[in-house]
């Protein structure tokens, strides 16, 4: 049993039966970050909310769980291997476990579904004809991906994620956006009225992420550290990264450095190989992933932090979550030319041109050799996130997207401890 049905709203306004389901497929949770803050922002007004997601391979294990009030149900998920086959078999088990878990959890007020991939508005389709109205987070633009991935603009695949993202934006009825970009993305090609689409930002919880002493053992014996945090994926970055410090290393002249590389990927084993093949390996250091306390660690630690992302139709429109932790932990960030990278950072990063390592690898040098600049990026981007990217302008604009969405909705019937409330029928 998950207990008891009903919440009370901590803002003061009492009891509340309003039930939301949350859809994730590509992450776990509370391992994905952004949805956990939704979950802990609905919970804390009140929402009684439930979240299906797959398992994760160390962590968020359990088929099952109660986290700080939030159910959890998981499911088994063998990620894509082999093309196209392969992500057949991927979704296809995924929306069957969504389905079959959903109607565990029973009527709800809110299906909130989360992409990549563009398929959650089937299991959510479902849900509407049952009462429910469909909340569709974009946490990213598939066919920029797509593009982004494969650089094919015009084969079948590619027009196929664009059929399915028309036909999530069709079946929304509220679109919250990770950005302006993506807002107007979804008025544009999405056909959305603009009061229907609401801006959410991804912000880093500064609960969990705020400078502690540096380490200078962590430097390796060398004056200075770069840090790179983040997914190794095809469109990351990271041989762009270990490219530039080839680069810092052979044509500026730098070898004053030790660089740590945090998180894992598609791409990591590659990534590794690629380091050795530039005659890296003593200098750079790969960790995979590793728990939050070792992560604040070696990003107190840096001097500077890398924002590899390539220019290309993704990466120059998204918001990467990278350089708002680097941010929040008062890091000078080095990054290409992106537009939306400009828009979080501001004058707390140093942009080269799209895509050009050797400046890149030129703005990593002039930091190194300019500690007051560091130090004035690092109190920039801990104002910006303090100030206008802080979660609390996000938390407004996800629950003004929840009252839109249930306007004129009587909420779903409570029903008793442990079982499934029921929507009267019209």
């Amino acid at each position: 049993m998950l207990g008891d049905t009903s919440f009370t709203d901590p803002a003061g306004g009492g009891r509340t039966d309003r039930r939301a389901l949350i859809l994730v497929e590509n992450l776990s949770v509370p391992f994905d970050r952004r949805v956990w803050q939704e979950c802990a922002t609905l919970r804390d007004a009140g929402w009684e909310v439930h979240v299906i997601c797959p398992r994760g391979t160390k962590r968020d294990t359990e088929p099952e769980a109660v986290i700080d009030g939030v159910r959890i149900h998981r499911y088994p998920l063998r990620a894509a291997t082999g093309g196209p086959a392969g992500y057949l078999r991927e979704y296809g088990s995924a929306l069957w476990h969504t389905v079959r878990l959903a109607r565990r959890v029973g009527p709800v007020d809110v299906v909130h579904a989360c992409n990549p991939p563009d398929l959650l508005f089937l299991p959510a389709l479902w849900m509407k004809r049952r009462g429910a109205r469909f909340v569709f987070d974009q946490h990213d633009l598939v066919p920029e991906l797509y593009l982004s991935r494969f650089g094919r603009g015009k084969d079948l695949l590619y027009r196929g994620v664009c059929a399915l993202e028309r036909m999530t934006y069709r079946a929304a009825d509220v679109v919250l956006a990770t950005n302006e970009s993506y807002r107007d993305v979804a008025v544009r090609r999405g056909g959305r009225r603009p009061e229907d689409v609401f801006v959410v930002r991804s912000a880093p919880d500064t609960g969990r992420f705020h400078p502690v002493p540096p380490e200078p053992e962590l430097k390796r014996g060398k004056p200075h550290l770069l840090c790179y945090l983040g997914v190794m994926g095809p469109q990351d970055g990271v041989d762009y990264a270990l490219r530039a410090l080839a680069k810092l290393r052979d044509e500026v002249g730098r070898t004053d450095w030790h660089a740590v590389f945090v998180g894992g990927g598609d791409t990591f084993d590659a990534m590794v190989e690629l380091s050795g093949r530039l005659g890296l390996a003593d200098q750079v250091q790969f960790t995979g992933r590793v728990p939050d306390a070792d992560l604040v660690r070696y990003l107190s630690t840096a001097d500077v932090c890398l924002s590899p992302d390539p220019h290309n139709p993704l990466n120059d429109v998204s918001t990467m979550n990278k350089v708002l932790e680097y941010m929040v932990m008062g890091r000078p960030v080095v990054s290409f030319d992106l537009r939306e990278a400009r828009v979080s950072a501001a004058d707390a990063a140093v942009y080269a041109p799209a895509n050009d390592e050797a400046e890149f690898a030129r703005l990593v040098a002039r930091l190194l050799d300019e500690p007051e600049t560091r130090s004035r990026m690092g109190r920039i981007g801990q104002e910006r996130i303090g100030g206008p990217l802080s979660w609390r302008h996000s938390q407004a604009s996800l629950l003004a997207a929840y009252a839109a969405a249930c306007r004129d909705r009587p909420p779903v019937r409570a029903a008793g401890p442990g079982r499934a409330g029921k929507r009267p029928r019209r």
